[in-house]
């Protein structure tokens, strides 16, 4: 499978499921309603997020928040692109974890178009210790950044020399 169409295939299933995980939660749980799945470890809550990760900026007026996610998710997506060229065709967890980077930014950028804000959803604690609630996309950006940043620290692509 050539590169753009495995980056494409990845980016659109990240977008696909995170939409559709958000969407069953905005029917299935009421606003700030919490459905145990393991207890003291993972909850299903539906929360929603006008700021970014950890709330940032979710006091801020949304004449600066909105434009503000908006134009980060545009320069993130075009760094991501530009980044894929030089991705070598056989570098699939690279590709992989850019490709969920770029489908998880994507998946917030529509939530922030349509809804003003981010549907979170999966709430993991321990006792009466949360993490901050996050989603699909959430997921797949962290995962992505995670690989990519090992890969820069760890693995060295240039050629060994003779």
């Amino acid at each position: 499978m050539k590169k753009w169409n495995f980056v494409a295939l990845i980016a659109v299933g990240v977008v696909v499921v995170d939409q559709l995980t958000k969407i069953m939660i905005r029917d299935m749980i009421p606003l700030h309603g919490t459905v145990t799945i393991v207890p003291y470890l993972f909850n299903l809550t539906h929360v929603t997020n006008p700021g970014g990760a950890f709330n940032l900026l979710a006091s801020s007026d949304d004449s600066f928040r909105i434009p503000f996610f908006l134009g980060m998710t545009a320069v993130a997506v075009g760094a991501l692109l530009y980044f894929l060229r030089d991705i070598e065709t056989e570098q699939r967890l690279l590709l992989f974890a850019v490709a969920g980077v770029l489908g998880g930014a994507i998946g917030n950028f529509i939530d922030r178009v349509v809804l003003g804000e981010v549907t979170d959803f999966l709430d993991v604690y321990i006792g009466s210790y949360h993490w901050p609630s996050f989603n699909v996309a959430d997921s797949f950006i962290t995962v992505g950044v995670i690989v990519l940043l090992a890969h820069s620290l760890f693995w060295d692509d240039a050629p060994a020399e003779e």
